[in-house]
């Protein structure tokens, strides 16, 4: 599952940036989505989409792998930075206490919008499972006070859901049957109908400010390359068109719902197109992969892996998760984002951010 492909020089020369410190921006932050943004939501269920081993995680502080599907922070780590947490957004399946009034991370990796995406790997956490958790977050919210339970609308909600119910649904006519049934137009069709009814859900549990990510280029994923052949071309072509109309769908979603739902604020980020890497390593994974395109239960790794897009078949390395990261907080390209950047979308002037 890809988020961003960028450039070499990006990786090496985007801006250091640091929080001063001071209050977060928002309350709360509440995460929803797959392994790109799961924090060891999985470790415990029964599947093969787990990342709570070496070498996932060399790089986030401690060394220590926590479930993040990469070798340090997430994409979502870094906006929980830029927002000026302190402290990373625990998962819901450690979660306790007056931990979850700064937020919880639902992320599961092999989770889709479909209820069946992601099953022939085992156990995960539905986005309709999600919400169900979360469900359960904002009753303990009453525990805390009204004040509490009111903050739930200051918060910030990230979604980041649909890429599974591609990579292990849609294109695994072994195990699923939704590519018999539905054309790519129509499934994005079926896609975007579950999850308005979804994110209508999130919203009447008090979910104002939500940014809902679009799909990125998953066949540029080293892993469906591997699996599909690119006859002649840079990615799997197929692929790329097929979850178009569903990005293009996920845009009027965002405006409907915008223009239905008193009060929402929801904003539509979308990944890069940019597909020119430069010189930086984009055919090659760096750890070593099994069947599944997993890391294998190793210390060997590449070398340089500042310098490489992808950390295993489908997920990319912290560099890019920062800069996917930084771009969705404040959007240098206008067209990337419909309609503001996160950064707009939660605008306070609690906190400024310092260029070092």
């Amino acid at each position: 599952m890809l988020r961003a492909v960028t450039l070499l020089v990006l990786l090496i020369t985007t801006t250091i940036t640091t929080m001063v410190r001071c209050e977060p921006q928002v309350p709360c932050y509440f995460i929803f989505g797959d392994s790109l943004c799961d924090a060891g939501n999985n470790n415990d269920l029964v599947t093969k989409a787990k990342a709570n081993y070496p070498p996932y995680g060399i790089d986030f502080p401690g060394g220590v792998a926590t479930g993040r599907f990469s070798n340090g922070r997430n994409f979502a780590d870094r906006i929980t930075e830029l927002l000026g947490f302190d402290e990373y957004i625990p998962p819901y399946s450690t979660a306790k206490g007056k931990e979850i009034l700064k937020g919880v991370n639902y992320a599961s990796g092999a989770a889709g919008i479909r209820s069946e995406t992601g099953k022939h790997l085992g156990e995960r956490i539905s986005l309709d499972q999600q919400i169900q958790n979360h469900a359960m977050t904002v009753a303990k919210f009453a525990w805390y006070g009204p004040k509490k339970v009111r903050n739930l609308g200051k918060c910030l909600y990230t979604v980041n859901m649909g890429s599974n119910d591609y990579i292990n649904n849609y294109f695994m006519p072994q195990h699923y049957t939704s590519s018999s049934i539905y054309s790519p137009a129509e499934y994005a069709e079926a896609l975007i109908r579950q999850y308005a009814a979804q994110l209508k859900r999130l919203y009447f549990l008090g979910a104002r400010k939500m940014a809902v990510f679009g799909l990125g280029l998953i066949g540029c994923s080293l892993g469906e390359i591997y699996t599909f052949g690119t006859n002649g071309s840079l990615c799997v072509d197929k692929i790329n068109a097929a979850v178009q109309p569903f990005n293009q769908r996920l845009v009027k979603l965002v405006d409907d719902l915008n223009n239905k739902l008193p009060g929402a604020q929801f904003t539509y980020i979308a990944s890069s197109s940019n597909t020119d890497t430069g010189s930086a390593v984009a055919n090659a994974t760096c750890c070593e992969v099994r069947d599944d395109y997993q890391c294998i239960q190793s210390n060997k790794i590449c070398e340089g892996r500042n310098n490489y897009i992808f950390w295993d078949g489908f997920h990319t390395t912290e560099v890019v998760n920062v800069i996917t990261g930084e771009t969705a907080y404040s959007a240098p390209d206008s067209n990337n984002v419909h309609p503001v950047d996160i950064r707009t979308l939660v605008s306070s002037d609690k906190c400024m951010i310092k260029e070092l």
